[in-house]
This record gives C-alpha cells, structure tokens and sequence, in this order.
C-alpha cells in the first residue's frame, strides 16, 4: 500500500557497515512497506531494549538488513483496506512483529494489519500513549496480575526489581499511584531522588536481594514482586516472597533460565505468572489501555521520560546497551 500524497518518508535505519551495524536517518520508499492492509502516519514512538538489539544487528530480533526498528508506535490512520478503520483514525500499535521484521515506528510510515491496531482510547493523546509505550503497557499488565490475585494495599509491601528502567520506573509509579507500598530494588543508586519522585518507599540495591544465602526458602520480605530482570534474581525474590504472594515476571537480563525450587510454591503458596505484552490477546490489550487512559491513567509521567528525536536516537540505543537508561526515552517522528 503506498500513498498518493507522499513517495518517501524519513526513518531510522539499521545497517552493517565494515562488520558494524550503524544507525542513520536515511529517506525510505512508501513502496518498500509491506502491503499490509492500513498505512499509519507516526505521530510518536518510543526506545525499548529489543529495539536496541534491533538496531545493533541481533538477529534473534531482526533477521533482515537494512532494516527499521521500532516496536512502538502511535499516529493517524492515512490509508486502510480494513473496514475497522477509515483515514484520519488515532491508533495506537505495539508489538506483534512490528520493529521486529516488519518495519517499525522508528519511520514516519508503517504499514500492519488491522489486527494489530488499538483504537486510541478517549482520555489518552498520541504522546501520552506513547510515554507509556510497551514497557508502560507490559507494567500495566503485570500491576493487573497482582491486583487480581487479591492482594491489597495493606497486605504488606511489594518489591520491583530494575527499578530504574522502562518497565520498572512505570511499574513503580503505578503500583504507588495506586495505594501499594513500593520497594525499589536497582544497581543504580544514584537514581534514588528519581525513585522517590516516582513514589518508592523505600529503596534498596539489587545485590541485597540476591546475596542472600542459598536455603530454599528464606525470611518473607514482601508480598508481591514485580521482576524485569529475571535469572538468579527472580529465584531469590521467589524464596523472599510472603504466603500467598504472587510474582509476575517479564524480563531475562540476569539470564532466560530459572533455578530454584517447589518449596516457594508448595509451602507458602506462592503463585508466579508470566507478563507477555508482545503478542497479548487483543481483548486484554484493549482492556488495560483503557485501564490506562481512565482509572489507573499515570500521574507521574512528567518525572519518567525524556523525549528526543531520530536524530538523537543512535546515542540513546547506545545507553541502553550500556544498561545506562533510566526512565522512559519518547521518540518524535518530523511532520
């Protein structure tokens, strides 16, 4: 699908140079999109870790090169051959295979099936959608996870682990707009002020947690946890975890693999449930966007994210990389 009004459009793209893979704003043919059924003008984006690994020729990621990462993105509907959707729609996509093999919202233009497409909820903007972006929205559904299972404000405190990233930052602010008492766990202790602003109660570094001895089950701390490292630290916040506590995880950072034992589980009735945002049914995506734009709309965006342009962008993959990201980096696509 291509537009009448426009043949080419400015994106961010990743490509192998002398052995290296260098990102550079380059001017993309409306006709290299795939003929997918509804062409999206991008408003915003936003900078995720798998972006990154995108963006620096992890093939795990993205197979194909030269290629346009961004898993992100937010704009008006320009043209559709989904009757769900008609030109000048606010949309909302995240996920799926977009900014994997599907050229993401790192470009003014992409180009996805209608299945893939959020209607934008009333009550958020284009920008607001995407100052939440994935990490907001994988947070979000992990805050669900735990909510449902019962445990309240009062029941104790909750630990977030990699506090200061995207999804950690989000899940902190949200867990303590809503009432619960927050630990943030980090390697990052020169964040503290941007925690605190963020609502943690307390904070405390990530070796704390881990450098714990090796029993199988150890003194409860919390109630409920949500993890964004995974690796040896989720085993300990495991062992660390109160009676009929819960830990949502999402991230594998510290490691894909989890050692630990059934005692957590069978002797404390500990419940551990994963947190996948990337291909989410869409009545649940649908459900928390909206939880995000009315009730549970985040109060503490201004303190959380930075917004840049394409031009800006090869220096912030680079951050975070280099594990230097803190909060939320919001990507402006040019008119």
């Amino acid at each position: 699908m291509t537009s009448d009004k426009d043949n080419t459009y400015s994106a961010l793209v990743a490509e192998e140079s002398d052995g290296t893979f260098i990102q550079k704003i380059q001017q993309r043919a409306l006709s290299d999109l795939p003929d997918n059924d509804v062409l999206i003008k991008v408003h915003y984006s936003s900078l995720n870790y798998k972006d990154a690994l995108s963006a620096s020729g992890n093939k795990s990621v993205t197979k194909n090169y030269p290629f346009t990462p961004g898993v992100d993105a937010s704009g008006v509907v320009e043209e559709s051959r989904d009757d769900r959707f008609t030109k000048g729609d606010e949309v909302i996509v995240t996920s799926y295979d977009l900014g994997m093999n599907t050229p993401g919202g790192f470009g003014q233009f992409i180009s996805v099936p209608g299945d893939w497409i959020v209607p934008l909820p009333s009550g958020l903007s284009l920008k607001e959608s995407m100052m939440i972006g994935t990490s907001g929205l994988t947070a979000a559904i992990g805050v669900e996870k735990i909510v449902k299972q019962a445990v309240g404000t009062a029941d104790g405190e909750l630990v977030v682990t990699g506090a200061t990233g995207a999804v950690g930052s989000f899940a902190v602010g949200l867990l303590s707009q809503l009432g619960f008492r927050v630990t943030a766990a980090t390697g990052k202790m020169d964040q503290k002020d941007f925690l605190k602003k963020l609502g943690a109660e307390k904070i405390i570094h990530r070796n704390d947690i881990t450098d714990v001895a090796s029993k199988p089950l150890l003194a409860s701390r919390w109630i409920a946890a949500l993890d964004t490292v995974g690796g040896d630290m989720l085993d300990a916040v495991i062992r660390q975890t109160a009676h009929n506590g819960v830990v949502t995880c999402c991230g594998n950072v510290l490691g894909h693999e989890l050692h630990t034992n059934v005692f957590p589980f069978i002797l404390r009735g500990i419940s551990l449930m994963g947190i996948d945002s990337g291909i989410a049914l869409m009545s649940d995506r649908l459900r928390v966007w909206n939880l995000l734009a009315k009730q549970w709309k985040p109060e503490f965006m201004e303190g959380i994210y930075r917004e840049i342009s394409l031009l800006q962008l090869p220096a912030e993959i680079q951050k975070i990389l280099n594990g230097q990201q803190v909060g939320k980096i919001l990507v402006s696509l040019p008119d």
